[in-house]
């Protein structure tokens, strides 16, 4: 990727931050409920003055038009300044700090769960075309693909947790034997997805003309899969891969919920049930920015690794 494409490419995610960041900002003003009675009374039946709720309010600049809070915020948030959560007593951009560390374990535990399942049943099945195996794992992962990830997940801690009693019930610690569950839920409906987009990809390679050629050359089949069909078919797959990260990223808010993991997912629920504004947000925007940072990630190594793609950028 070339200098000026990768500044534009910049430009285009402080801009769509810029429009995110408002329209929340606007969602959340418009949203039932009001932030200073939660501040100060909680989910406690507390009578509180006007007079108080005003001299908060007035304190906060809540008091103030739509637009002058929104630039205050913005002007905060500029300097790394996202506000102050009020349910869990703690700056927003610190609990997004600790709550990322918990999701990004569970994303790369899914990750890893699901590339060591899909690529070797996609590329299998690929190879196998039509044959039984082909069509055992097309009807698996048609299943994997239509099944929720709660029911998934609700089904786990059935069988493991409350039949079996193998794991852990109740998570909350990122333990080794607290993951296998949540990242299982994920995992197995990624790589149902995956595994079926390997096949596709594989397939599409296996029918080009270069392979041809080589099986004319007397090259071996498996020189011709490991050698030209793989790389050339993981390359469309790097975007899926990189989309599929960064939704993990942004929190699995269901599966995080059933098993009480405290990832990002987890904490957004939480922030909108208590109506803690500042803190949603601070993770609508966390989320947007981490899914534009992984998706410029993905572009940059696409051109690295796809020579036409070098040769049409220079």
């Amino acid at each position: 990727m070339s200098w000026k494409r990768l500044a534009r490419r910049l430009i285009q995610i402080a801009l769509v931050l810029l429009g995110i960041s408002f329209i929340t900002f606007a969602l959340v003003m418009l949203s039932p409920g009001d932030p200073v009675r939660q501040m100060i009374a909680g989910n406690e039946d507390i009578i509180v003055s006007q007079q108080e709720l005003d001299a908060l309010r007035a304190e906060l600049g809540l008091d103030k038009p739509f637009i002058f809070q929104y630039f205050g915020w913005l002007g905060r948030a500029l300097r790394g300044n996202l506000g102050f959560s009020y349910t869990v007593k703690a700056p927003v951009i610190e609990q997004l700090m600790i709550s990322l560390v918990p999701t990004l374990y569970l994303s790369l535990a899914a990750t890893v769960f699901m590339l060591a399942v899909s690529l070797p049943l996609g590329v299998y099945s690929a190879v196998k075309q039509n044959s039984l195996f082909d069509w055992f794992t097309s009807s698996i992962t048609f299943m994997g693909i239509s099944i929720p990830n709660f029911w998934m997940g609700l089904m786990l801690l059935w069988t493991f947790g409350l039949k079996l009693k193998w794991l852990p019930i109740v998570g909350g610690s990122m333990s080794f034997r607290n993951i296998i569950m949540p990242a299982l839920t994920l995992g197995i409906v990624m790589a149902s997805k995956y595994t079926r987009q390997v096949r596709a990809a594989v397939l599409e390679e296996l029918h080009q003309d270069y392979v041809t050629g080589a099986r004319a050359r007397g090259m071996t089949e498996r020189y011709i899969l490991w050698k030209e069909v793989l790389p050339n078919a993981m390359l469309p797959l790097i975007t899926l891969l990189g989309l599929s990260f960064g939704s993990l990223l942004g929190g699995s808010a269901v599966v995080e919920i059933v098993f009480s993991w405290p990832g990002l997912g987890y904490l957004a629920v939480e922030s909108i049930i208590y109506r803690d504004f500042q803190l949603v947000q601070g993770i609508v925007l966390w989320i947007a920015l981490m899914y534009m940072v992984i998706n410029l990630a993905v572009d940059i190594s696409y051109t690295a690794l796809d020579p036409r793609l070098r040769k049409a950028g220079h």
